[in-house]
């Protein structure tokens, strides 16, 4: 089996402040919410995942609803969530973010890109980038976001480390990403910023690895990311990562049974969580596709507490 990456699965992030998180992400940013559970780990906490209208791989940001201060920005941390759209909606997105309150600045070069940079409520930092070239996606019919302007998926993502040998030969040696270009950090910075790809495609194949040596580390809180997870197609593929993860001596959690997929987590050198994530079966394993994120939904093996759960969690 050609062992590949097809691109960005979903990332996790945090927020202190779960109705506010639900109202931004669908009313301003149009995403569905297409899960409605916990976390698995801590089941006190919504996990909250929002995409596009087909809930597809690699459409997803997610939330863990935790009681936490706000992260302090830094390196050794994942700093920016891109997300694609059709180019000739940035010129909307920047009307329409600016409507809502939102302070979007021009349309700009993000990375190699025309895009927008911008953060949510709780300082959370996002970007919507062209996708490059025009795609349908599969858009929301009850989005507050037109259909041509909805988002396509994730894409890129940033993350920032110290050191960028020892992440560059996990991403390249173990994660078979290859290196594409450079680029400066900004126009008053000397820091560089890597692109790693992880197959054939666009921004929803790169990884943007921005090395700052002079950064204080950073600390997680509200408005900062957990994780970010690669998509394999399924559980053949994954036990394959797994044991590659080993051959190389990285640990790491071994095989998770997620319910919605199955996972592999382990640490990059400079500490950012990576997940290896199945696109299979999808979170249309227990809830038809018309009616996702509209009732909690709880993986069987949490299914007997479910009463207990939905006791201990606040009304979205």
């Amino acid at each position: 089996m050609d062992l590949k990456l097809s691109g960005f699965h979903h990332l996790t992030a945090i927020t202190a402040d779960a109705p506010g998180n639900l109202a931004f992400y669908t009313k301003v940013l149009g995403l569905r919410l297409v899960k409605k559970t916990v976390n698995q780990d801590d089941t006190s906490a919504y996990h909250l995942f929002y995409g596009d209208g087909a809930a597809s791989p690699g459409s997803d940001i997610t939330f863990f609803d935790w009681p936490v201060g706000p992260a302090r920005h830094g390196t050794h941390s994942i700093v920016r969530t891109g997300f694609r759209v059709n180019g000739d909606s940035l010129g909307w997105w920047r009307d329409h973010l600016r409507a809502q309150g939102v302070k979007a600045g021009d349309v700009t070069d993000v990375g190699g890109r025309q895009g927008l940079i911008f953060e949510d409520p709780e300082g959370q930092r996002l970007s919507l980038v062209d996708n490059g070239a025009s795609a349908a996606g599969h858009p929301w019919e009850r989005s507050s976001v037109p259909a041509e302007h909805q988002i396509l998926g994730l894409g890129p993502i940033s993350i920032s480390v110290r050191d960028l040998a020892p992440t560059e030969q996990v991403l390249t040696r173990v994660m078979h990403m290859k290196k594409v270009r450079d680029y400066p950090q900004s126009a008053i910075s000397s820091n560089q910023v890597h692109v790693y790809q992880m197959s054939e495609g666009g921004p929803e194949t790169e990884l943007h690895v921005l090395v700052e040596p002079d950064a204080p580390t950073a600390r997680e809180g509200a408005g900062g990311v957990h994780h970010v997870a690669f998509r394999t197609p399924d559980t053949d593929s994954l036990r394959l990562w797994a044991e590659r993860v080993r051959d190389f001596r990285i640990g790491s959690s071994g095989e998770v049974e997620r319910y919605y997929f199955r996972s592999l987590y382990f640490r990059e050198p400079n500490g950012i969580l990576f997940e290896i994530a199945t696109d299979v079966p999808g979170f249309t394993a227990d809830e038809p596709l018309e009616t996702l994120g509209e009732h909690l939904s709880l993986p069987p093996f949490l299914e007997g507490r479910r009463q207990s759960i939905e006791d201990n969690l606040k009304p979205l």
